[in-house]
């Protein structure tokens, strides 16, 4: 897998991000641990990159990529991503795309915290999303 990191992305991200941090590209969908969104709607058109300071399991695919982070995805994001990928920022907001396009015109840029969606706070926000 790889990834060409555009330089309107780069300098987006050189402030949310350090050279020792690890960067997930992720699903936003509700299936990822990471993720607050839910309802089929979202699933496979949302994605986000999280910041961590350690590595994980789940996130174990290497996404070689021209800005030199330690990039990975993880096997359930495989099939929603495409040859020729990219990441570019763009009228204020964060693109991936790829040879068929742009998947999702507006990543969020989150830090790791797989602890930070209760049942409770997944219920509220249950009434919020599709």
């Amino acid at each position: 897998m790889k990834i060409n990191i555009k330089d309107s992305a780069q300098k987006y991200l050189a402030e949310k991000v350090s050279p020792d941090q690890y960067v997930f590209l992720g699903l936003d969908d509700g299936a990822s641990k990471f993720s607050k969104l839910g309802g089929s709607c979202a699933v496979g058109g949302k994605f986000q990159l999280v910041i961590s300071d350690a590595p994980d399991a789940d996130y174990n695919i290497p996404v070689e990529n021209n800005a030199g982070y330690k990039l990975f995805t993880s096997k359930e994001e495989l099939g929603y991503l495409d040859n020729g990928m990219y990441l570019q920022f763009h009228n204020a907001a964060l693109g991936l795309g790829g040879d068929g396009g742009l998947l999702d015109g507006s990543l969020g840029v989150v830090k790791a915290d797989p602890s930070q969606v209760t049942k409770k706070e997944m219920e509220t926000l249950g009434g919020k999303i599709c």
